[in-house]
């Protein structure tokens, strides 16, 4: 239903006639159950709630044209705080007769929101078109760039000891810092089995579910703020040393659904939630632990300084600021908060920051960077 339809509905069945730009729920309500209206069922959930946050048990005509399009607005926010106990108890978990991919829908659903209304909304709203193509696309390119160079060293393991891997056009050096797009594409490249193993099954166990929720533009946002703030972060505080490997966008990723759950600890459905809490910070330490020990002790000091673990703390604080502003705005618009602003505000001091760093510190501190391959 657009909005021109609905507001000629309105009109015609004169559901305002005094104008004063509210409606009564249980008016429309009956007008759609009478006309037969393709509305989902959480969004006559939402309504009820809406109308149970006024007084007089009547909606807002703009918060109603909101929601009826889907628009991300303060509405819905409105509608879970004053109006969440008028919504139905009966769980997701009860729905009876699912086909495996609504299974599926109901599994990320619980996975990831921490309300109940939250989940019908994405529940009954999902679409499975489009699909969550970035994540699984960025995986996709990474494995077949990892299979690439593993074929053309012969190396699967520590490829980044092999004297021909940095000669790559993607990896980040600090000798190529002028070459702006490496700062980016090192994300395709990995050290080795290990790291492109840990970090692929992450992005497709974290990274899809979360952009089925989410949306593409804001995980994608998100991963690659986390990307761009490693090989930027690296280049301030490891000056020395090149980046490879997506742990930065993995790391906002994981960081920003973690910190999202013990937010939400309540709230949170997904089984064994506690058990897979400690299991997800063990394996992220111990792949940062993997990393520091590959920077500092590697068995062939000759091959040069090896990648910096900088980009796994850097996705971190991206995941913990700027992502978990973003997973707490599930069906708002984020340009409404304050909050949001603040984050973009700080993320952007960040990169004038180290862009002007990159410019000019080098040379003024006579920082000694390894030769370019």
């Amino acid at each position: 239903m657009d909005r021109s339809s609905l507001l000629q509905l309105i009109q015609e069945q004169q559901l305002d006639p005094e104008n004063t730009g509210f409606i009564g729920a249980d008016t429309f309500t009956g007008l759609v159950h009478s006309h037969e209206l393709p509305l989902d069922p959480a969004k006559l959930d939402m309504l009820v709630a809406l109308a149970q946050s006024n007084e007089r048990g009547q909606v807002c005509y703009q918060e109603l044209v909101d929601l009826i399009s889907s628009k991300r607005s303060s509405s819905f926010k409105r509608a879970i705080a004053n109006g969440q106990r008028a919504l139905p108890r009966d769980g997701l978990l009860d729905e009876p007769g699912l086909g495996v991919y609504k299974r599926f829908v109901r599994y990320v659903a619980y996975e990831i929101l921490p309300r109940e209304v939250d989940r019908h909304w994405y529940f009954y709203r999902h679409r499975s078109c489009p699909p969550p193509v970035f994540m699984a696309s960025v995986t996709l390119a990474q494995i077949i760039v990892f299979l690439c160079y593993g074929a053309r060293l012969n190396k699967w393991v520590l490829q980044t000891y092999h004297p021909e891997y940095m000669k790559s056009p993607l990896v980040y050096h600090p000798g190529h810092r002028a070459r702006a797009w490496r700062f980016l594409t090192y994300m395709f490249m990995h050290v080795g089995l290990e790291q492109l193993g840990f970090n692929a099954l992450l992005q497709l166990m974290i990274g899809v579910p979360l952009e089925m929720v989410h949306g593409l533009l804001r995980i994608s946002l998100l991963y690659l703020a986390g990307v761009l703030a490693g090989s930027l972060t690296v280049s301030i505080t490891d000056m020395r040393a090149p980046v490879v490997g997506g742990s930065g966008g993995v790391y906002a990723l994981c960081s920003a659904h973690l910190a999202n759950v013990v937010m939400n600890w309540a709230g949170m459905r997904c089984p064994y939630k506690l058990l897979r809490m400690v299991l997800a910070l063990v394996c992220m330490s111990s792949e940062v632990g993997r990393a520091v020990w590959l920077r500092f002790s590697p068995p062939l000091p000759a091959s040069g300084p090896q990648p910096s673990f900088m980009a796994h703390l850097a996705g971190a604080v991206v995941g913990v600021s700027m992502g978990l502003t973003i997973l707490r705005s599930y069906e708002e618009r984020l340009r409404d908060q304050c909050g949001w602003w603040v984050v973009l505000l700080a993320y952007g001091t960040f990169l004038l920051f180290a862009i002007f760093w990159n410019i000019f510190a080098y040379d003024l501190l006579g920082a000694h960077i390894p030769p370019p391959p």
